[in-house]
């Protein structure tokens, strides 16, 4: 099972988380979960004006063992209007390529960080994946 958790910030909510959203998929091969604008889509979704993410930005994948990974998906822009990292739970934050793909390993924890590149705002994706 892989379990996901969103919060987006803001200048005027620096005190405080607003959006907070939840889903959840198991660990079944094939299984997608996604997190952009377009609410069709994705499981977890962003403000609509929130055009620093895209409509499908992140794509969890459930692999042939039952191992996730992410994969941060180009758009139609050759240069992103954000940035995203990575931390697992005891491991220093790493960027996420544009277009990169990162493997989550089995009983991991962390956060994903989609960072604005033009105001202070950020999507933060908390994920817990289970054995």
């Amino acid at each position: 099972m892989l379990e996901l958790t969103m919060a987006s910030v803001s200048a005027q909510d620096t005190a405080a988380t607003a959006g907070m959203l939840m889903a959840d998929a198991p660990s079944d091969p094939g299984t997608v979960l996604r997190v952009g604008r377009d609410k069709t889509v994705c499981r977890l979704a962003t403000p609509d004006d929130w055009l620093f993410v895209s409509r499908v930005h992140l794509e969890f994948l459930c692999g042939p063992d039952g191992g996730w990974q992410v994969t941060w998906l180009r758009g139609t822009h050759a240069d992103p209007s954000s940035e995203v990292s990575l931390a697992m739970v005891g491991q220093q934050a790493q960027a996420l390529l544009y277009g990169g793909t990162a493997r989550l390993p089995h009983g991991s924890s962390g956060e994903l960080v989609i960072q604005d590149r033009t105001a202070p705002r950020s999507v933060n994706v908390g994920f817990y994946h289970e054995m």
